[in-house]
């Protein structure tokens, strides 16, 4: 038993050698990349193709997004003048058909002086034409 006991390392000293090992893993990477060592280093120059090669695809991807923004304005922008274009179609339409009536087309007719006829409209025929041989024709 004496020989485990001794063996054994105290909690006090265990508890001060990990903290230790802990802060430089934490402190080094913060360190190096707020003195910017990180961008020295050959991995980096090897790599600089890839990133290169990210660096225009985040360009396309944020233009990509600028041109579904501006297409979808356009879009919003047609569906406003759709709908105005809309409502002054109904509103001509209504407008013709109150004007076509025949009510207003005489009264519009008797301010430039033409008078509604009261004789029913009828046929004239031709001498050389009687009403049975123009139907066959």
């Amino acid at each position: 038993m004496n020989e485990t006991a001794a063996t054994v390392f105290p909690d006090e000293l265990q508890g001060e050698v990990h903290p230790e090992k802990k802060k430089k893993r934490i402190s080094k990477p913060i360190q190096s990349l707020l003195e910017g060592d990180f961008l020295s280093r050959e991995g980096v120059v090897n790599n600089l193709p890839y990133l290169v090669f990210l660096a225009i695809i985040a360009i396309i991807y944020i233009a990509n997004t600028y041109y579904a923004e501006k297409t979808f304005k356009d879009i919003e922008t047609t569906k406003l003048e759709l709908k105005e274009l809309r409502y002054q179609y109904i509103t001509t339409k209504s407008n013709l058909m109150y004007l076509s009536k025949q009510s207003e087309i005489s009264g519009r007719a008797k301010l430039l002086g033409l008078m509604e006829t009261t004789v029913p409209p009828f046929k004239i025929f031709h001498a050389g034409l009687t009403p049975t041989t123009e139907n066959r024709k």
